[in-house]
C-alpha cells in the first residue's frame, strides 16, 4: 500500500527530501503561491505549525505556478518572500506542478486518495491535504478553508 512516506521531493534549497523522514508526524500538505488572493494563508499555516510542531505536526508547502501564474519567482525569491512577509519556518519545496502530465508524483497520489468538489484536479492554490502519522490521507480541504479551521482535525491526529 502506498503512503506519503513513499515519496520524495526537492526542498526549496535544492536538496532531495524523503517524506519517509516525516514518519510518525502528522502532515499538512499545501500547494502555495506568493501572489494570490489567498497568499495571506501563509500566516495561518505558520501559526498552526508553530502551535503544533512540538506535538508532531509538520506543514509542507509546495509552491505552484499553475493557477494564473501566481507564483512568479524562482525558488530563492519564493523562500525569501515567505520568510520576509509571513515569517514562514515550515518546510518549503521547489516549485512543482499539481495537475496535468507534469504533476508531481506526490500530488498524483494525493488526488487519487481524496478527490475534491471538482473531482481529482486541484482547483486552486492553497488546497490542503491532512495526512496521519502513518502517511495516510485523512482529509482534503478546499483552497478557501482557513488553516485555523483545520485545528480540530489536526488535534484529533496528534498525541496528547
Amino acid at each position: 500500500m502506498t503512503t506519503a512516506h513513499d515519496f520524495s521531493a526537492t526542498a526549496i534549497d535544492g536538496t532531495e527530501q524523503l517524506l519517509s523522514d516525516y514518519k510518525g508526524k502528522v502532515l499538512l500538505v499545501v500547494n502555495t503561491a506568493t501572489n494570490c488572493g489567498l497568499t495571506p494563508q501563509f500566516k495561518g499555516l505558520e501559526r498552526i505549525y508553530e502551535e503544533y510542531v512540538d506535538r508532531g505536526l509538520v506543514v509542507l508547502g509546495f509552491p505552484c505556478d499553475q493557477f494564473g501564474g501566481q507564483n512568479p519567482g524562482d525558488d530563492a525569491e519564493t523562500a525569501t518572500f515567505c520568510e520576509k512577509n509571513y515569517g514562514v519556518t515550515f518546510p518549503l519545496f521547489s516549485e512543482i506542478e499539481v495537475n496535468g502530465k507534469g504533476a508531481h508524483p506526490l500530488y498524483k497520489w494525493l488526488k487519487s486518495e481524496k478527490s475534491g468538489l471538482g473531482g481529482s484536479k486541484i482547483k486552486w492554490n492553497f488546497t490542503k491535504f491532512l495526512i496521519d502519522a502513518e502517511g495516510n490521507v485523512v482529509k482534503r480541504y478546499s483552497s478557501t478553508t482557513a488553516p485555523g479551521k483545520i485545528k480540530e482535525d489536526i488535534e484529533a491526529l496528534l498525541p496528547e
